[in-house]
């Protein structure tokens, strides 16, 4: 069995109740304990945990007086959820549809308390792939089922006149999706195992570099301004330590304003050659996904791969306040998205449920009201938003 299939069939455990207990009670167990649990950060090696890996790199937990440990790094969205569920850590990143199947598949007690990043991926392909309908009769990889990848790609395709299945292609009108580790798709698409995917930077940039694969479409060029990974926290945690959790959450907000306006200084600090060695990635990789030049962006929009210039998109943005519309659309697009495993939960959820039941947008209010930050990040007054998918 593949490490890629044993992942998959962890985090199914994981989000069901049956395979979940175990590691709620732990939790329980956890805040019996430590009640003031020093801040534990859990993150995968991507571009998605930049607001949490810069906050502690510029030390502004510190300066708001919370004591953090060192941040701990996963390799894989079920090692994370697993260390999240059982209270090893207590702070996330995770792919926001993820968090939905979290909180009603497992019944996990968590809430997302505001957006880590938009934007930030890409559907890269193989030199042969000139067009969506050219990956009929492929497969392309996905990080998971629950991802913003998967939702996006699904669209894209039903658009185009394919359908998706888990199995080999019958004829050209189907495409094959497989789940797949972010960290293995560049290899997989050198060897030809693969004719494409879609995934979190810095993949896209690493296979684009290294001539292994070109990119097709941006995902903010399909649903302008959307989320990727949301920032998650536990349910006790706001409700029992509700200052400790607003400093979190303000430390989080003044990460992101800093990333916008240090791009360079952001990709080195994430990077192999950063003090932390964060992630194990080259900082020039990092800059093509965190600080592109407008050459290489107005390349993009020659090429015909950015479709709606005027949405004038980042190739990864920062911005924290988790929209309501956005939660609405995706609970929408999700209940048309092929989802293997169990998945018929999300026909029984209403859109008002998930967002009284899911966010917790208090704290992120009050750090943008406190930082003076909506204009910074250019939010309405109103926080309110339409939300925008175009082909």
């Amino acid at each position: 069995m593949s490490a890629n299939r044993r992942d998959f069939l962890k985090l199914a455990s994981l989000f069901a109740l049956s395979g979940s207990l175990p590691l709620l009670q732990a939790c329980q167990k956890n805040f019996a304990k430590q009640p003031n649990a020093p801040l534990r950060i859990g993150y995968l090696p991507i571009t998605d945990a930049t607001p949490l890996l810069v906050a502690i790199d510029q030390q502004l937990f510190t300066k708001r007086g919370i004591e953090v440990e060192k941040p701990v790094l996963f390799r894989s969205w079920a090692q994370l959820v697993e260390a999240f569920i059982s209270g090893q850590v207590n702070v996330i990143h995770l792919l926001s549809p993820m968090a939905i199947w979290l909180r009603y598949g497992s019944s996990s007690p968590a809430k997302i308390v505001m957006w880590n990043h938009m934007a930030g991926s890409a559907l890269t392909v193989a030199h042969k792939v000139n067009a969506i309908t050219d990956l009929g009769g492929q497969t392309v990889a996905i990080p998971f089922w629950y991802s913003i990848h998967n939702v996006v790609l699904q669209h894209l395709l039903r658009e185009n006149g394919l359908s998706v299945t888990e199995k080999m292609p019958k004829n050209r009108s189907e495409v094959r999706l497989v789940v797949m580790a972010p960290s293995d798709m560049v290899a997989a698409l050198a060897a030809e195992r693969i004719s494409g995917f879609i995934v979190a930077e810095p993949f896209n940039a690493l296979a684009e570099t290294k001539g292994i694969g070109k990119i097709l479409r941006f995902s903010a060029d399909i649903w302008k301004d959307h989320a990727c990974c949301v920032t998650l926290m536990h349910d006790h945690d706001l409700e029992n330590r509700p200052e400790w959790s607003e400093k979190v959450v303000d430390a989080l907000v003044e990460a992101q304003i800093w990333s916008n306006n240090h791009r360079d200084e952001t990709a080195l600090l994430l990077s192999n050659q950063g003090r932390h060695q964060l992630t194990p990635h080259h900082p020039e990789i990092l800059r093509h996904v965190l600080a592109p030049s407008s050459q290489d962006w107005q390349h993009y929009i020659d090429l015909g791969i950015i479709k709606h210039p005027q949405w004038y998109q980042e190739r990864t943005a920062f911005q924290p306040y988790p929209f309501p519309s956005y939660l609405e659309t995706l609970l929408s697009m999700l209940q048309k998205t092929h989802i293997a495993g169990v998945n018929q939960f999300l026909y029984q959820l209403k859109p008002q449920q998930v967002i009284e039941d899911l966010m917790a947008p208090k704290f992120v209010k009050s750090a943008l009201e406190n930082q003076d930050a909506f204009t910074k990040f250019n939010l309405p007054r109103s926080l309110m938003r339409e939300e925008v998918i175009a082909v």
